[in-house]
């Protein structure tokens, strides 16, 4: 007995007003390579099809003439994609899809209270014998993933946190000697060329000024998008739920590599030693840090809004990744339109930075807080834009980001409140101090209020909202036609019909009616 008759028979005795159907995913890695080889032979015919028309066209001649020296050669091609449409056929015939069973399956039900009652029980006493979760939408699935193993699944994972994990430490090199650019007088004792920079009026301002944010924004740029694809291997089932935990991984990562590391780069085992030797002397340590490196964070949020919403704003490196394609390997090929959602992965960690570095030196340098206003502002104008007329809408976010700003918020208050905690210090004022950690614990109490309070209606569909959109269906007729729906678009796409044969007919039509 397959799998799949084994998922039919627990829930249709266990759920039986409820289950609908269940869709068994497969081992398709021989599927996956005819599939993309007939792809690919659709193409070339695609393509030789419009490259004789388009001859056609031009020199007034029949098309037969145009079409005579290669004829043999689509005659090939056609017979080869017939031959692998009948392969994937047979693939996807059923005696022989069964052999390929996975212990995976979507579960569809006739009601959203049925499928959330699935997803949020214990189905069986073992616990890890029957695993249900509420699957994500079907534009983010990542299909490829699901056929990972459960125990390769967490050492996936953790070979990506270790890769992360270099990744931060490497990333202090480039960081500390941006510092060492920063600060003028400890670069020339490591670089006694670098005298000369104050033989030209001005340079050195730009030199320890300017350039330092420049090269640090240029450097963690790429650092979202090297997350991104070590998140590959981590094998998560959906687009959102990769992307959550690179976007927390990136902020996480600017905090302490671009803020902290930034603070202490000047000595930084000196400082790591002092701190872990006498922890009560770390909010004055903290406070005395953030006051010295005001100049330099100002410098890197003008920075950082100028470049980076400049270079978001004219979508830079996809213009440069075009171009390169354009003349290499898409050279005579027909472009096709390309839509790509909006990157939050690297979007809110960099803006979630500015605030923290805002909300930290609003006690300590709130000449800085005038700048943060601006580059919110500069911000918003930039990604409404984008989010309207050039960013398309992938998948649903289904405002999962939210509890990701609130834990960046809370950190960002909490470490203004130790600064501040520290500043009263140094400033001889214990008074003001002690009526601070009040303060501190209140914050942290209401952090974890909230996550008691709202982070599960994140989390979970409500039994009670599952019941109301339910009846609104039900009144309106729709009931049957979403469970209907959702059966076919959880279909694995391997398993979707496929007729290459007479698409190209069809476009060879198209074009012999022109």
């Amino acid at each position: 007995m397959g799998r799949g008759c084994n998922v039919n028979h627990f829930f249709s005795k266990h759920y039986p007003y409820v289950y609908l159907s269940c869709q068994m995913l497969y081992d398709t890695k021989d599927l996956d390579v005819l599939l993309k080889a007939a792809n690919s032979l659709s193409r070339k015919i695609r393509n030789l099809r419009d490259k004789h028309w388009a001859v056609e066209h031009n020199r007034q001649s029949s098309l037969f003439q145009a079409l005579r020296g290669d004829s043999s050669k689509i005659a090939a091609h056609e017979a080869e994609l017939q031959r692998i449409c009948d392969d994937i056929h047979a693939l996807q015939c059923g005696t022989v899809l069964q052999q390929m069973e996975l212990p995976v399956a979507f579960v569809t039900f006739k009601s959203r209270v049925g499928a959330n009652l699935a997803a949020q029980s214990q189905q069986h006493p073992h616990p890890f014998l029957w695993i249900t979760e509420e699957a994500p939408e079907p534009r983010d699935v990542l299909w490829q993933n699901l056929s990972i193993p459960s125990r390769q699944l967490l050492l996936c994972k953790i070979a990506f946190f270790v890769a992360t994990a270099l990744l931060t430490l490497f990333f202090t090199v480039p960081v500390a000697a941006v510092q060492g650019i920063a600060k003028f007088e400890k670069l020339k004792k490591w670089f006694p060329p670098a005298m000369a920079v104050q033989l030209i009026p001005g340079l050195r301002s730009i030199v320890t000024g300017y350039l330092p944010s420049v090269i640090l924004n240029g450097f963690i740029y790429i650092i979202p998008f090297a997350m991104l694809g070590m998140a590959h291997v981590a094998g998560y089932k959906s687009r959102s739920e990769m992307e959550i935990k690179v976007c927390n991984m990136v902020f996480y990562f600017l905090v302490g590599n671009v803020f902290f590391l930034s603070l202490l780069s000047g000595s930084l085992l000196d400082e790591l030693g002092e701190s872990f030797t006498h922890p009560k002397d770390f909010p004055n340590r903290l406070a005395r840090a953030v006051a010295a490196q005001a100049d330099f964070f100002t410098t890197y949020i003008l920075t950082d809004g100028l470049l980076g919403f400049s270079l978001e704003a004219l979508q830079a490196g996809l213009l440069v990744c075009d171009v390169i394609w354009s003349f290499t390997c898409g050279l005579g090929k027909k472009k096709s339109p390309y839509l790509f959602s909006v990157p939050y992965y690297r979007v809110i960690p960099f803006v979630s930075l500015c605030i923290l570095i805002g909300m930290v030196y609003a006690v300590v340098a709130p000449l800085l807080l005038p700048f943060l206003v601006g580059y919110l502002y500069l911000g918003y104008a930039v990604y409404m834009n984008q989010i309207e007329d050039v960013y398309d809408i992938v998948y649903e976010t289904c405002g999962q980001y939210w509890p990701c700003i609130h834990q960046y918020i809370c950190f960002a208050v909490i470490l203004m409140q130790i600064t501040m905690i520290g500043l009263f210090g140094l400033k001889s004022k214990p008074e003001a101090s002690i009526a601070t950690l009040p303060l501190l614990i209140l914050t942290i109490f209401f952090n974890e209020y909230c996550k008691l309070r709202f982070l599960p209606s994140f989390q979970h569909y409500s039994i009670q909202s599952a019941e109301e959109d339910d009846e609104l269906d039900a009144r309106e007729g729709r009931l049957k036609s979403n469970s209907d729906n959702a059966v076919i678009a959880y279909r694995p796409p391997c398993l979707r019909p496929v007729n290459f044969i007479e698409a190209e007919s069809s476009s060879c039509d198209r074009q012999l009616e022109i």
